[in-house]
């Protein structure tokens, strides 16, 4: 039986923002007031440092918040988490960066960059080359305080890669993805070898990765459907520099995507693409949040493994009639089920980047009348009819809790890995992005997921299909028993000193003793 993790509540971590023409390096995360030094903050360490840049936005930031926290506990490394002010999800940036308040992390905040007044093609990538004087400036400071032992942006920052050959350190790339789609990346740039910009190709309509995966077209992330988007030509680029770095770290690991670790074993001894180093899985641990308590309350008054837990992410939105289907189906199934309800899109289409607000925790509340509530969106009489059984709420820390039995989720990485680390199977309902490529390798690789399929054209998923999954995966006897037992296995595979702590351990070692052999030069 799975444990349930401590509940713990982190205080918010007070960050700096660095003005336009002002850089300094901020001491780390703490709670108390910001401090106002600059490099004389930074305690001179025997120990190497290193320095993480991670791009806007959450799912860039949890995994490399978490990849820095344990380079410093149990890699005797010291580290800079570096971010970009986030104005459109200040609190969600703040909540992440919080559990470094009681870490030797330091963390620093650059100017935001207003992504709106660039060319209509700017991307998330963007922030990072024209932040390149403040990186710099920054990265002078520490190298006057420590050893510099090694420059780690994240995958939208290969142009960060020329910086770190101009101080004479390597630089890793960390994909907070998985190696399906660093291998989407790596085929799409080969495939464009010698192309120049408007002459690139598309990939086929069906793509072979390693360990038997099959992704087709609309399985592809939206930044690889169409080589004539201008996001295609940014991939393209970057993917480029790419091999002009010195190694990757990848938040997956090795059992859960053996057949691409082998795959990228072999492109690093034919000089193809760098060496490539499966860390993960690299999740926030778990914390009280405030809006969780009615949720795992509720879950520590049901059976162990009797729940259904259901959430599409902090982005994710179903149409108005998709919605009603999942309650149907939800019901229909005879299961219990906590699901994270948010406004549908009213646009009729399933979409990303909702802005309207969260549902409350309501088991065996009326139906409201108010249209700005998710709950008035709910068949007439389902919270009645689903009482006791059934509970509507806020997001939560859930996974862990012995009450959760299987997860019907949008297929984020992070909320897969943290599916995984939990030992929870799941139900994929990818929605958009590079969800569909995230479903591959749970899907078809290591058989940890059950996978909807649209019963229309226009891509909705009936009720009747939703059922039979959730019966499936909860108490099947054949699918559903294949994926709660890899789900098990898959969980005691990335428990420390498993595979991925071992790779980190060696790539550490790599970077403490070039920095100290520099140091002595």
């Amino acid at each position: 039986m799975r444990e349930r993790s401590a509940r713990v509540s982190l205080p918010l971590v007070q960050m700096r923002d660095l003005s336009e023409h002002q850089v300094k390096l901020a001491s780390p995360a703490h709670t108390g007031s910001p401090m106002e030094s600059s490099a004389s903050t930074v305690a001179v360490s025997p120990r190497p440092h290193v320095m993480l840049v991670a791009s806007p936005g959450t799912g860039h930031l949890i995994p490399m918040t978490e990849l820095a926290r344990r380079l410093v506990a149990h890699h005797s490394l010291t580290a800079t988490l570096v971010t970009f002010t986030d104005q459109s999800a200040p609190n969600a940036h703040s909540a992440v960066l919080s559990s470094l308040s009681a870490t030797q992390v330091s963390a620093v905040a650059l100017p935001a960059v207003a992504l709106d007044d660039l060319l209509s093609d700017a991307h998330i990538g963007t922030s990072v080359p024209i932040s390149i004087p403040h990186l710099r400036a920054l990265l002078r400071d520490i190298t006057s305080a420590a050893p510099l032992a090694v420059l780690v942006p994240d995958f939208f920052g290969s142009t960060l890669l020329p910086l770190a050959a101009e101080l004479g350190v390597p630089a890793y790339i960390f994909s907070p993805s998985n190696l399906s789609v660093l291998a989407l990346m790596r085929n799409a740039v080969e495939l464009n070898d010698g192309a120049a910009t408007g002459e690139y190709r598309d990939l086929p309509d069906v793509l072979r990765l390693p360990g038997g995966v099959l992704l087709r077209r609309e399985d592809y992330t939206d930044n690889f459907k169409n080589s004539k988007e201008p996001i295609y030509a940014h991939v393209i680029e970057e993917g480029r520099r790419y091999r002009a770095a010195d190694g990757f770290l990848v938040n997956s690991f090795h059992e859960m995507e053996p057949g691409s670790v082998e795959e990228f074993k072999q492109a690093v001894e034919q000089g193809t693409f760098p060496p490539v180093y499966p860390v993960g899985p690299l999740i926030r641990p778990c914390s009280d949040e405030d809006d969780a308590s009615a949720c795992l309350d509720w879950l520590d008054r049901q059976l162990t493994g009797s729940v259904v837990y259901v959430s599409f992410g902090s982005a994710g939105a179903l149409s108005v009639e998709q919605t009603a289907e999942l309650a149907a189906g939800l019901e229909g199934s005879g299961h219990r089920f906590l699901w994270v309800m948010r406004m549908p899109s009213l646009d009729g289409e399933n979409s990303a980047m909702i802005t309207a607000g969260h549902g409350i925790f309501a088991t065996g509340t009326t139906h409201s009348n108010d249209k700005d509530d998710p709950l008035a969106w709910l068949p007439e009489g389902f919270l009645e009819r689903t009482s006791g059984r059934g509970g509507v709420g806020a997001a939560g820390a859930v996974l862990s809790h012995p009450a959760t039995a299987a997860f019907l989720s949008h297929c984020g990485w992070n909320s897969t890995l943290e599916s995984v680390a939990s030992g929870v199977p799941m139900v994929a309902w990818p929605l958009y992005a590079e969800q569909s490529t995230n479903a591959a390798p749970a899907l078809l690789s290591e058989n940890v997921a059950l996978r909807l399929r649209a019963t229309r054209a226009d891509g909705l998923i009936a009720r009747e299909e939703i059922a039979a999954a959730v019966r499936e995966v909860m108490g099947g006897e054949e699918k559903g028993r294949t994926v709660r037992r890899r789900a098990g296995e898959l969980q005691r595979a990335c428990v420390p000193g498993g595979s991925s702590w071992q790779m980190l351990e060696e790539v550490a070692g790599k970077w403490k003793a070039a920095a100290l052999g520099r140091q002595k030069r």
